[in-house]
């Protein structure tokens, strides 16, 4: 194990002054579900690791799913089993509540929190795609005050954020989808439970009158350095009416993004249809119909 001092702020603004003296050699923990499995492991990004900044005691302050009219805010300590139960999150982000249904045990979800998937910064993480579908708005607290910045803005690279020293996230928040809205999230690990993400996608569906599709969000998980939606097959699907042979066009379009966007590697092979088949089975399951 790495040797390291350990602080519990009681507010906000301690924790953030804690993060600053530390720098680089300070870690939030809330959760620990991935932080600790990491420093049990030695993993090699902690070498360096002076401090660990524990915010659980600021549940009282971070800790909430609220509707607030037009918007729904997430404090960045709700769990993954506050997101997988709420009612609000069911009724406005459905696809959200599927996800975190999906992150490792009950354990697990009971102790991980949004903020802590977020800013763990891996491409697996699987409440990420719903986020970025709802184009989420992530806040900031640091030393010189509070900020906000959309999510997909959070990521500079792989496994790096857009935080200063000192800065922590302290919540989210996203306008409520046109009311009407389909979404469904999928995922693809190497075993049915207990999996981290191989491939993931949420998806959203909006339907006029006439059954034709008038607005499309895609936003797949683990393909791209950074999180983002797929305009292009978002494109494809506008205007017109729900096939499963559209969806397949729509899955193919993304899987040529991912190649665009990242180039063809080792797994491509087996990236490039399997990115396909989630993406197609999760529009399958906005529009709620059973796999063939």
């Amino acid at each position: 194990m790495f040797q390291f001092d350990y602080i519990r702020p009681a507010a906000v603004d301690e924790a953030c002054a804690a993060l600053a003296d530390g720098g680089k050699a300070s870690r939030v923990i809330a959760g620990g579900t991935d932080l600790m499995v990491q420093i049990h492991e030695r993993d090699k990004r902690w070498k360096d690791l002076d401090q660990v900044v524990d915010i659980t005691g600021l549940a009282g302050e971070l800790r909430y799913v609220r509707d607030e009219g037009e918007r729904i805010a997430i404090g960045a300590l709700a769990t993954h089993t506050d997101l997988e139960c709420s009612q609000v999150i069911r009724q406005y982000l459905p696809c959200l509540s599927q996800a975190c249904a999906t992150v490792g045990s009950t354990q697990i979800r009971n102790r991980g929190t949004i903020g802590g998937s977020i800013c763990n910064a891996s491409p697996a993480s699987d409440p990420l795609p719903a986020l970025i579908l709802a184009d989420a708005q992530v806040e900031i607290q640091g030393p010189g005050g509070r900020r906000e910045l959309p999510l997909a803005s959070l990521y500079r690279d792989k496994g790096a954020l857009d935080l200063a020293p000192g800065e922590l996230v302290r919540g989210f928040w996203f306008a409520k989808l046109p009311e009407g809205s389909r979404t469904a999230f999928v995922k693809l690990g190497r075993r049915k439970a207990l999996a981290i993400s191989r491939l993931n996608a949420a998806v959203s569906l909006l339907l006029d009158g006439e059954g034709v599709i008038r607005e499309a969000r895609i936003a797949p998980g683990c393909i791209f350095r950074v999180p983002a939606r797929t305009a292009t097959a978002e494109a494809l699907l506008v205007g017109q009416a729900p096939t499963r042979q559209l969806f397949e066009a729509a899955g193919v379009e993304v899987s040529d993004e991912m190649i665009r966007r990242t180039g063809v590697r080792w797994s491509t092979e087996y990236k490039q249809p399997a990115v396909s088949a989630v993406v197609c089975d999760a529009l399958t399951g906005a529009m709620g119909w059973e796999e063939e």
